[in-house]
C-alpha cells in the first residue's frame, strides 16, 4: 500500500475525526509513521487521498467531509470484480472515440470547478480553451487506456510544443483505469515542466518521427513517468495546478 495512504489510515483512526490533509501529514511525521525524502509532502498526501476518493468512490478508505479534508470511510463497499474463467471481463472503447471522450471529461471537469471552458471547433495545436479570474489558458488533451505493458502511452507532436499559444500553457493526460470502465485519473503538467522533462529525457523523442512519447507508470498508487526514477505524484489528479 502506498506509504501517504497507510499514514493517513493509521492518523485517521488514531484521531477519530476527519482532518486537513496538512494536519494528517504533519502528524505523520512527527509520530514518525510517514517517512519520506520528498520536498512536498504535503502535496504527495493531498494528491494521494484526493486520487483515492476519487477513482475509488464508495470502495475509496477515505470520505472527503469539507475543502482538502479526510475522514475515514466507515461505509466502505468493497467491490467484485467481474470475472470469465481465470481472466477479469475488460470493456475497451475504440482508441477513435476516447481522444473526443477525454476532452469532454476535462471540460467537464473545468466548469465543476468555475472556469469558462470550449474545446476548440478547429485544431490549431490545442484542445481546450478556459478563463478565470481573467486569466487565459491553454489546454491540449491526451487520452489513453492501459496498455499491455501496464502502463499508459501517449505521443504528442513535436511540432504542437514549439507553437506559441495564447495564456497559460498545460497538458493534460487522462487515463482510463481498467478497474472501473467509467473511472478517470490524470496528469496535469505545465509547459515548462514538460520542458524539464523532455530535457530529463524522461519524455522520450521518438526517433525518426516528429513526436515525443509520453510514458505514465502506476505503481503500488505511485505514479512515475519514463521510468520508476521519475516519481510525478504532485502532477498527479491536482487540479490546483491550473491557476
Amino acid at each position: 500500500m502506498n506509504k501517504f495512504k497507510q499514514a493517513a489510515i493509521t492518523i485517521l483512526q488514531e484521531v477519530k475525526k476527519p482532518l486537513h490533509y496538512k494536519e494528517i501529514t504533519n502528524l505523520a511525521l512527527e509520530k514518525g509513521i510517514l517517512k519520506t525524502e520528498g520536498k512536498t509532502p504535503e502535496a504527495s498526501m493531498n494528491a494521494t487521498l484526493a486520487m483515492d476518493v476519487k477513482t475509488l468512490g464508495s470502495s475509496s478508505d477515505f470520505i472527503k467531509t469539507a475543502p482538502a479534508t479526510y475522514g475515514i470511510n466507515q461505509n466502505k463497499i468493497v467491490k467484485q470484480t467481474t470475472t470469465h474463467g481465470s481472466k477479469a471481463v475488460k470493456e475497451k472503447v475504440s482508441s477513435g472515440f476516447i481522444g473526443k471522450a477525454g476532452e469532454h471529461y476535462v471540460t467537464s471537469e473545468l466548469l465543476f470547478r468555475g472556469f469558462n471552458a470550449s474545446i476548440m471547433s478547429v485544431d490549431v495545436g490545442m484542445d481546450l480553451i478556459a478563463t478565470k479570474n481573467n486569466k487565459l489558458y491553454s489546454l491540449q488533451v491526451k487520452t489513453a487506456n492501459l496498455s499491455s505493458h501496464n502502463s499508459y502511452i501517449f505521443d504528442m507532436r513535436k511540432v504542437a510544443l514549439e507553437r506559441d499559444y495564447a495564456g497559460i500553457v498545460f497538458y493534460i493526460f487522462v487515463m482510463v483505469l481498467p478497474d472501473e470502465f467509467n473511472s478517470k485519473s490524470l496528469v496535469i503538467l505545465p509547459a515548462n515542466k514538460v520542458d524539464e522533462l523532455i530535457y530529463d529525457k524522461a519524455i522520450k523523442s521518438l526517433d525518426n518521427t516528429e513526436r515525443f512519447r509520453v510514458t505514465l507508470k502506476i505503481r503500488k498508487d505511485e505514479i512515475f513517468i519514463g521510468t520508476l526514477d521519475n516519481p510525478i505524484d504532485y502532477y498527479w489528479d491536482n487540479w490546483d495546478i491550473i491557476r
